[in-house]
Formats: C-alpha cells, sequence, structure tokens
C-alpha cells in the first residue's frame, strides 16, 4: 500500500517516526514534506498537497501531523473528497475507515506518543471500508453536502 504522509513543524518528529515504521510494515511511503524543521512554516502548504494527492488516488490513505492534529484536519477536509479526522484512540483509527471511509487520518505530534502513533496507524492502515448500504447512504449525504457547500 501506498501512504503518504505530510506535516508541519508541529508534527515533524512524529511523521519523521511514523514514516519509519510505516516502511517497517511493508508499505511505500509517499513525503509530502516539510522536509526539514522550519518552525515558522504553515500546514496547509503540506497538508493541502497531501490530500489532494488521496482525493485523486496517487496515494491509497494519507496521514497528515501538526501540533494537535486539528489545524491538519481542517485544512484537509477543505479538499473536495477529503474524509480527515484527528484520531487518539485505536478504536476510531479502525472505525473511521470501515464505517465512513476516512482517507486522511490526523494526528498530533505534541499530544500524541510514538507507541500509541504507531498502534493507531496500524489500525487505520489495516482497515477497509465496509460499503455497507447504511454507511453509502451517510457518506452519498455528506457528498451531497459537499457539492452543496463547494460549488
Amino acid at each position: 500500500m501506498k501512504i503518504g504522509v505530510a506535516a508541519d513543524h508541529g508534527g515533524f518528529a512524529l511523521k519523521e517516526q511514523i514514516a519509519q515504521f510505516i516502511k517497517k510494515m511493508g508499505h511505500e511511503v509517499v513525503d509530502y514534506g516539510a522536509y526539514t524543521y522550519d518552525a515558522q512554516d504553515d500546514y496547509p502548504d503540506f497538508i493541502i498537497p497531501l490530500t489532494e494527492a488521496v482525493v485523486q488516488q496517487e496515494v491509497d490513505k494519507g496521514i497528515a501531523f501538526c501540533g494537535s492534529g486539528v489545524g491538519a484536519a481542517i485544512a484537509a477536509n477543505k479538499v473536495k473528497g477529503a474524509r480527515a479526522s484527528v484520531i487518539t484512540d485505536a478504536y476510531s483509527a479502525k472505525q473511521g475507515v470501515e464505517h465512513d471511509a476516512m482517507n486522511v487520518m490526523c494526528l498530533g505530534g505534541r499530544i500524541t506518543g510514538i507507541a500509541v502513533a504507531e498502534e493507531l496507524v496500524r489500525n487505520y492502515i489495516n482497515a477497509t471500508y465496509t460499503g455497507e448500504d447504511r454507511h453509502n447512504r451517510r457518506l452519498n449525504k455528506v457528498s451531497d453536502m459537499e457539492q452543496k457547500w463547494q460549488a
């Protein structure tokens, strides 16, 4: 599987660690930056290209990092077709994909330790969307809203 990653300064260190973890899991990592630590960088500059790559299916899933994960999620969800969320627990990392077709997981580099982050990433990467009728119905409603508000 091809996993895209991106981070600003607040998530840079965790992104670097998680990229290595993903490779050890046997997956390919595509890094959308930041490539060096810069305390003055801005998360949209990295999160938007990552999310566009996910939506355009250049990568299978994305993981976005900032200090809390919140800014990354806000930016990612501005891209039409993105389904991003801040994840802090293992259940949501898996269920977010299975039920909600989450395609960008957002993690906070200042609030998520490496052991927890590895568990979240493992659950996220290994999860697949169920495609159940009730989930499709809900996602269609979200898509309809997206069409209305992003037109």
